[in-house]
């Protein structure tokens, strides 16, 4: 079964931020600041890329949507970025309504629509386990019963960390959070042109039946200052330092280094 990943790299949506902006100028100049640029790019290359790359199911695809109008130095920068990750493909678009430019794109990307399919939204600060794909793929065929009539179902791991990420390394702390995107997925029946993005992620079980595994932690949520949900719950959560056992758990379940933290974001 085909699973299929979208991340939205700074991509200048009308709508779908929770950040506003006046003027879709305004908001394709908060986005490619350079210093948020920067910031993203660091957080994707250390956070968001070491567990695609190392998942031990390496049977799904990525796209990454970026902006039309996305600098050319930093697409550069991307592509290496995503050089070992054969998954991977760049789409562009200018800009347009989110939930319909996303819903296309990921429509796009399956390969026989008329068998079912995974899809999962991606952040580019975000992580997931090493296992997540191969988990997501045990879970349903364990669930075959549940699946049969129903158009989507979606799949939650709520355990994971939050986490901040800068030159002292990582700081982090262990939440519950149900619904978050990373680590959610959806499956979509074949014949069906749902997606993943035509739901807020926070009301999927309002609208199709809903698996919580409780399963060890499964995802790192990225707290950093640009991130759009800033203004959310994360900036309530304590984090502290890791300790030895805790980087040894980030390198071995999510592939974040925290000596690879240190020195990228101390250049």
């Amino acid at each position: 079964m085909q699973a299929i990943g979208l991340c939205r790299f700074s991509y200048p949506a009308l709508g779908g931020f929770q950040v506003g902006h006046e003027t879709i100028e305004e908001r394709i100049a908060y986005l490619y600041a350079e210093a948020r640029l920067e910031e993203r790019l660091r957080l994707l290359e250390t956070v968001a890329l070491p567990c695609l790359k190392a998942q031990t199911d390496p049977d799904f695809s990525i796209v990454f949507l970026i902006g039309d109008q996305f600098p050319a130095r930093h697409v550069q920068r991307l592509e290496s970025l995503l050089t070992d990750l054969p998954q991977a493909v760049i789409h562009r678009e200018p800009p347009r309504q989110h939930r319909e430019v996303m819903k296309e794109v990921l429509n796009a990307a399956r390969i026989n629509p008329k068998e079912p399919c995974l899809q999962f939204r991606y952040d580019d600060d975000d992580a997931v386990s090493v296992d997540f794909i191969a988990r997501l793929r045990g879970t349903v065929e364990d669930s075959a019963g549940l699946l049969r009539g129903q158009r989507s179902v979606a799949f939650d791991w709520p355990k994971g960390y939050i986490a901040e990420f800068g030159p002292n390394g990582i700081r982090a702390a262990e939440v519950f959070r149900p619904l978050n995107v990373a680590a959610l997925a959806m499956y979509v029946k074949g014949g069906s042109s749902l997606t993943i993005m035509n739901f807020a992620h926070m009301k999927l079980p309002r609208f199709m039946p809903y698996v919580s595994l409780p399963d060890p932690a499964m995802f790192v949520r990225s707290h950093n200052g640009s991130n759009d949900s800033r203004q959310g719950l994360a900036h309530k959560v304590q984090v502290s330092p890791l300790n030895a056992e805790g980087e040894a758990l980030f390198r071995e379940r999510f592939a974040i280094d925290a000596g690879q933290i240190r020195r990228t974001f101390a250049a």
